[in-house]
């Protein structure tokens, strides 16, 4: 009846009559001798109805309706595996799904399920527990806030189309009999309190024993475990790197998992940091005549493989749709993997002269690369953010000008913006862009795990794109050249290498040239100097603001300072004030730095030229100390044992080689025997380990070449490959 063509009313009765049947009630005319009235007296006494304007929030349903605290809110769960838990909890109810987890003996994160329709028949917003009667398949379990007792009202929608046009009250236990008669499960959640008691269960989940009354643990022993801080960071970065990261960026609500694996959610605090990169560079850019402009997401097959190199190196990578709705495509159309044979087929019909040259353009977008086995989350993801610049010449020495002057900028981002310093080199054939003529890109590196990270591309692409798309012109000697082409990108992997490379035991650390809030004001509140601290903390704010910096002064009286303290620096704000009554007797405040934990005290009136001071000296800092710890890891060797313990001791390596692609190959292969390195994730992770190769590839050619000692045999010579003269320093290492 709930999706029938029955009357509001009808459908209300049909309802009525099943809660009577359940509760040993006989409603219906038809088996008890009663009226039709006489049955619809009855339903209004199990089913009392409210009619109002259509609502899609709980919010909105508690203005329109008399019984407030009745309104229920209903949430659908579900974890990797599909099971799902529809939650029917008091409407201000705020859900730890952590905690929900660990309560229901869920072995997988929980999520928001966005399939109420597919499960249930019920349109977005319109989620209710009387349509449990869709279920066909059993999936769902539902979890019944014990707010409702079994004789306490309890309001819900009566269908689950969209409109939300009336709201029925019911009894909790009619509503728990309606539920249970499909052959649904109904758990009653404390909701409020969802700590699983200590001492409770053990690991099996078999009850324990009590002690002894008066029996005490042994001196140095503890009868329980400690308590899981889930909003603090509890595993050391040096123990688990990658469970320390993962807890990093999700605690600190820089991202959030999405259903889609290798897809995330990016929260303002990570996407505000974006945006001071994107406009750090942007501005750059157009100060060298690029301009931004936008291509559409999509590819044609037809156009991907025409450049058959740049294709191969991407097809692993590419998402293809091939359907629309139940319709197969003419063609297959692939999501770009980069837009390369998106955008150069235009170029084609834009470039005729050299007079159009240079074409210097610039898009801000998302890219799609599907095919690896793990995702890290900014680092190695399937849907990412970034810019790519496609540029034109009409000579290979504008293009290649313009590579190193990017690439300049890039290392510019990662240094002079992030604090994170980088090694500007060439990639070897192996490793350059598909299809381009050579790249280089600036490399950073990763102290915890030892491994380099590929922070920005800069390509030359030649002539190759240009002939295959026929991006050609009439030139001042009146005859036909192709375009030599640059092709330059950064993503938000750059929040990634800045989390991973400045973050500590704590949590975040931001360089406070990026960082959403550079200053956060922390008032230490007595009942008495309530009122002058807060003052002066709002006259603090604006002075800081005036002067240009980012500044919140958080006054809320729901948390003490301690755990604002803790909350501010796990977000890795740089600066954090505290302001007391005895600051206020002073006419001084502290001020104290996220990356050191070092205190200043300074005069009220003095506080902005401080703290921009300190802006200025804690980059240097986190910079200094990032080389520093870089440099120490930065070993150099000559012999293939040497080249193992480097690795093993988690450096990158800078090593002689000769410059061919088998000797590469080789050197790839044989550290690689000394096998994959693989991290217990934990459950703020996925549920499976991450496992990373232990092999070690090339990173760069570094422009800055030490002398190389005459004589000096290639690295892989060691291993057996025919003897070379080493050529270049080549850097190696582990990557990700």
């Amino acid at each position: 009846y709930l999706r029938s063509n029955f009357s509001p009313r009808a459908a209300k009765l049909s309802l009525a009559r099943d809660l009577n049947y359940l509760c040993a009630k006989d409603v219906d005319s038809n088996e008890s001798g009663g009226t039709q009235s006489e049955a619809r007296g009855a339903g209004d006494q199990l089913i009392a109805e409210e009619n109002h304007e259509a609502v899609d929030t709980c919010e909105k349903q508690i203005e329109v309706v008399k019984q407030k605290d009745a309104v229920a809110k209903n949430l659908l769960f579900q974890d990797k595996k599909k099971s799902v838990w529809m939650c029917v909890v008091k409407h201000d109810r705020q859900i730890d799904t952590k905690k929900l987890k660990t309560k229901i003996g869920a072995k997988q994160s929980l999520r928001f399920s966005g399939d109420s329709m597919g499960l249930l028949k019920c349109a977005k917003g319109c989620l209710t527990p009387l349509a449990i009667q869709n279920d066909a398949d059993k999936k769902i379990h539902v979890l019944l806030d014990v707010y409702f007792k079994d004789e306490s009202p309890i309001g819900v929608h009566p269908c689950g189309e969209a409109g939300n046009t009336a709201t029925w009250t019911l009894k909790a236990a009619d509503l728990k009999k309606y539920i249970t008669s499909f052959g649904t499960t109904v758990t009653e959640i404390d909701f409020e309190n969802l700590d699983v008691p200590k001492n409770d269960k053990d690991k099996g989940g078999n009850k324990k024993k009590k002690g002894g009354k008066g029996k005490k643990p042994q001196k140095g022993k503890t009868t329980e475990k400690k308590k899981v801080n889930k909003e603090g960071i509890d595993v050391k970065k040096a123990d688990n790197p990658f469970l320390w990261y993962s807890q990093c960026i999700y605690r600190s609500g820089m991202l959030e998992k999405y259903d889609v694996s290798g897809c995330y959610v990016l929260r303002p605090w990570a996407f505000n940091i974006w945006e001071g990169i994107t406009q750090f560079f942007d501005a750059r850019i157009k100060l060298l005549g690029v301009k931004n402009c936008y291509f559409p997401l999509f590819v044609p097959e037809r156009n991907l493989t025409k450049e058959k190199d740049h294709v191969e190196g991407f097809a692993p990578e590419v998402a293809w749709v091939t359907k629309s709705g139940k319709s197969d495509l003419k063609e297959p159309i692939a999501i770009r993997p980069t837009s390369e044979t998106v955008m150069y087929p235009y170029y084609s019909q834009w470039i005729r002269s050299h007079r159009d040259l240079p074409l210097k353009l610039n898009q801000w977008c998302n890219v799609v690369r599907w095919e690896f086995s793990y995702p890290t989350p900014f680092i190695r993801t399937r849907e990412f953010l970034w810019q790519e610049g496609h540029t034109a010449f009409a000579t290979r020495l504008e293009a290649e000008e313009e590579v190193l002057t990017i690439l300049g900028l890039y290392k510019s981002v990662y240094e002079d913006l992030l604090a994170i310093p980088v090694i500007k080199g060439k990639k070897t054939e192996k490793e350059k862009f598909a299809g381009g003529l050579y790249t280089t890109t600036v490399e950073a590196f990763i102290p915890t795990s030892g491994r380099g990270i590929q922070g920005a591309t800069s390509h030359c692409l030649g002539q190759n794109f240009a002939k295959m798309f026929n991006i050609s012109f009439e030139n001042t000697e009146k005859k036909k050249s192709f375009a030599w082409q640059n092709s330059w990108g950064l993503t938000t992997r750059t929040i990634g290498v800045m989390v991973l490379v400045h973050g500590d035991d704590k949590g975040l650390v931001l360089p406070p040239k990026v960082a959403p809030i550079q200053l956060v004001i922390v008032p230490i509140l007595y009942t008495k100097t309530k009122e002058q601290v807060l003052k002066k903390g709002e006259e603090l704010r604006k002075a800081f603001v005036d002067a240009g910096i980012r500044c919140e002064f958080d006054d809320t009286d729901n948390h003490n300072p301690g755990w604002k303290f803790n909350t501010y620096e796990l977000k890795g704000v740089p600066l954090r004030l505290e302001v007391g009554p005895k600051d206020l007797d002073k006419g001084t405040a502290t001020l104290v730095r996220r990356d050191d934990g070092k205190k200043v005290v300074a005069k009220f009136e003095d506080l902005p030229k401080v703290a921009k001071a300190l802006f200025v000296q804690i980059h240097d800092d986190m910079l200094n100390r990032a080389r520093e710890v870089r440099d120490k890891r930065l070993r150099k060797v000559t012999t293939w044992k040497d080249f193992v313990q480097a690795l093993k001791d988690k450096c990158m390596i800078m090593a002689p080689w000769c410059g061919e692609m088998a000797a590469e190959e080789l050197i790839k292969k044989k550290s690689g025997e000394m096998g994959p390195e693989t991290f217990d994730l934990g459950e703020d992770g996925t549920d499976e380990v991450c496992t990373m190769s232990g092999a070690a590839k090339s990173l760069c050619i570094p422009f800055k070449q030490d002398p190389m000692p005459s004589g000096t045999k290639c690295i892989s010579c060691d291993l057996g490959y025919p003897d070379r003269e080493a050529k270049m320093w080549c850097l190696f290492g582990k990557s990700y």
